[in-house]
């Protein structure tokens, strides 16, 4: 329950207090229901009138379901991110026994359990610098260490993990790996289970709930040896850790952005401190806390500066876009580059980060625009199947015929989507198979896998695709990568967002050149002189990094500081910015070691049918910032309106929404 508490129960009369354990579910009642809760602790009293207590009604476990050292972490996460304590631990459940169901899959009589997989694939030879950080992390084994692994793309950062794995396996212990997308796990899992023949177990939401279980119970038993799973695999129970590898830990799919707002990646590394395993965090882009971290902190530091193999990285190449004639946002040299690529044999990816056809669809007579009424957003154009669709609540309906201001029929659409840029492609390139890659194309189950398949065979020639395409996938026949707008990030009022924006363009240009061709990344933009394009332009992370970290310093941003944002939502604003002013004005009372700015709108005024403003507060130092927040929801707590009001708190917010 999103409640800030605990409750307190009577034991049924038959229980043996001394068999009760943290960690075990129970069934009680709680006002008209009956719910599934987790025993946290026996006390000798209630703060509560005993006539006030009610019995529980059973113990659903024999033993802990939440094992102590994942129940702790669930502990801690829920202080550190000022949440529920109940939200929290269910949250390190599967679905099913948050049901209250038995911690058992009920197999089919006689059914031979699956065979494990043979070992394939024998190890890649090293360089001096892979082999130089093996060394480093198996010898760290048992201890607590983090390690950031900076390599660039094709530096052969996956095999470092395998041998490092394999070190962990001879000593009978499991490793826990993350990646931020389910999109990569088919692809992860084929490779980890070609080299190793042990039994591998994944998580991530594309599971049926039953599959989701199964390998929970796998990891728990330590019948698995390897768990592969998207963020919320960091709660597995793992009885033998011995390692733990977040890959592309810069990545913003590590942080849960409503609801339980935690960030996967910090709590394996105060998992790893907890279990007392190192913990590897591999990008070719590293967020700017983890370098900071790392050149000034505590972390252990690893470059890979060049690609495996033998590879060149690839060279970069700035399209200056001001007075040219463009053709559905394709400038006449990328053409051109296009096709010298093509007819060499090769393959060519383009990234373009906006699904659909267009993101406007207007009136050519009196400029209204088609918008979503639920959100402060314009609905984008779709082509197959014709609809506008808003891509923030995921309302749709159908492309009006007349303008609904004028009743004219000039409607227009503009701007690109991946639809439009399809479309041009196709008529460039009528004899060059493409693959569109996106949320759109990609919602049928086993349709990414048949479509990597496509890329990897060479039966698809051109690549088109969202941010989807940008991470971790190896495709060693790409020579050309095209990023078709690089500007729509230079410009944001959102202080990551210039970050965010240098790693994704990197990883995507990371697509091209990672074999024996050499690569090329073409990048399209307005503003060829703006010291950001310069930099990328580069190719050096490194020094896009030392940059924006040089700007927060001068701002006081994070890594320099700490944030939080109090964030609130209602179907109406007067609500929610007298809601958020009754709590500036609690937290002003407080004293004045955080400063407090806002009421202020959220990026997105109104999204899905409600009002969004925010409180930002900001401290110098993260303790300062924690002890704040204890005292300031104590007070929130008591305000009589709250329960009109969605709100939440984000420590260490990704994205100022």
């Amino acid at each position: 329950m999103p409640l800030r508490k605990v409750f307190d129960y009577l034991p049924v009369a038959e229980t043996v207090l001394a068999d009760l354990q943290p960690g075990m579910r129970v069934r009680v009642p709680f006002q008209r229901r009956q719910l599934v809760g987790i025993f946290l602790e026996l006390a000798s009293q209630s703060e509560l009138d005993p006539s006030r207590l009610k019995p529980i009604e059973a113990v659903l476990d024999a033993s802990p379901i939440l094992p102590p050292e994942i129940l702790k972490l669930c502990l801690w996460a829920a202080d550190y991110y000022h949440h529920p304590v109940g939200e929290v631990l269910a949250a390190a459940l599967p679905g099913l026994l948050r049901q209250g169901r038995p911690p058992e899959i009920k197999s089919k009589k006689n059914a031979a359990p699956p065979p494990l997989p043979e070992p394939g694939s024998a190890p890649l030879r090293l360089n001096d610098k892979q082999e130089e950080l093996v060394q480093a992390v198996t010898a760290a084994l048992n201890r607590f260490s983090v390690f950031t692994v900076d390599g660039v793309t094709g530096s052969g950062k996956t095999e470092v993990y395998l041998q490092a794995i394999q070190t962990v396996l001879e000593q009978q212990k499991q490793t826990l790996v993350l990646i931020p997308e389910i999109n990569l796990t088919p692809q992860t899992l084929e490779r980890f289970r070609h080299r190793f023949g042990v039994p591998i177990a994944a998580i991530h939401s594309g599971l049926t709930e039953k599959a989701r279980l199964q390998a929970w119970l796998n990891a728990r038993s330590a019948t698995a040896f390897i768990l592969i799973g998207t963020r919320s695999a960091v709660f597995t129970p793992l009885p033998r850790l011995g390692l733990i590898i977040v890959d592309e830990e810069h990545d913003s799919s590590f942080k849960q952005h409503d609801g339980f707002r935690y960030n996967a990646r910090d709590l394996a590394i105060w998992r790893a401190r907890d279990a007392q395993v190192p913990i590897l965090l591999g990008s070719a882009t590293p967020s700017l806390e983890t370098l900071h971290r790392s050149w000034e902190g505590p972390y252990r530091y690893f470059s890979l500066p060049e690609r495996a193999g033998g590879a060149t990285l690839p060279v970069f190449r700035v399209v200056d876009l001001r007075r040219q004639y463009l053709e559905e946002g394709l400038s006449a040299e990328l053409l051109q580059g296009l096709t010298t690529h093509l007819k060499a044999g090769n393959q060519v990816l383009l990234f373009l980060n906006r699904r659909g056809f267009s993101p406007v669809l207007i009136c050519h007579a009196c400029a209204w625009m088609a918008t979503c009424k639920h959100c402060d957003a314009r609905m984008t154009y779709h082509l197959r199947p014709t609809r506008l669709h808003c891509h923030h609540c995921e309302a749709q309906k159908a492309v009006p015929v007349r303008c609904e201001a004028c009743g004219e029929k000039e409607l227009q659409t503009l701007g690109l989507g991946t639809e439009r840029l399809e479309q041009a492609l196709q008529k460039h390139f009528p004899d060059y198979p493409l693959t569109r890659i996106d949320r759109d194309t990609t919602r049928r189950k086993g349709k990414i896998e048949e479509m990597l398949g496509d890329i990897q065979s060479g039966a698809s020639r051109i690549l088109l695709g969202t941010q989807m395409v940008a991470k971790g996938h190896h495709f060693p026949n790409v020579t050309l990568v095209g990023i078709i707008d690089s500007d729509y990030g230079l410009f944001s009022s959102d202080f990551r967002a210039a970050e965010r924006l240098g790693q994704l363009l990197l990883q995507v240009a990371g697509r091209a050149g990672r074999a024996t061709k050499p690569g090329e990344v073409w990048i399209q933009t307005h503003h060829p002189h703006h010291p950001f394009i310069q930099l990328l332009q580069q190719g050096n992370y490194q020094q896009v990094a030392k940059a924006l970290l040089q700007e927060r310093e001068q701002a006081a941003l994070p890594p320099y500081s700490s944030l939080a944002l109090f964030h609130a939502e209602a179907h109406r604003l007067p609500e929610v910015e007298n809601f958020l002013n009754q709590v500036k004005e609690l937290a002003q009372s407080l004293g004045n070691s955080v400063s407090i700015r806002g009421p202020i709108s959220a990026l997105m005024a109104r999204r899905a049918g409600r009002y969004r403003m925010q409180l930002l507060l900001q401290a110098e130092h993260k303790k300062t910032l924690h002890a704040f927040l204890r005292q300031l929801l104590q007070k929130v707590e008591g305000l009589s309106n709250k329960l009109r009001i969605h709100w939440a708190v984000d420590v260490d917010p990704m994205e100022l929404e």
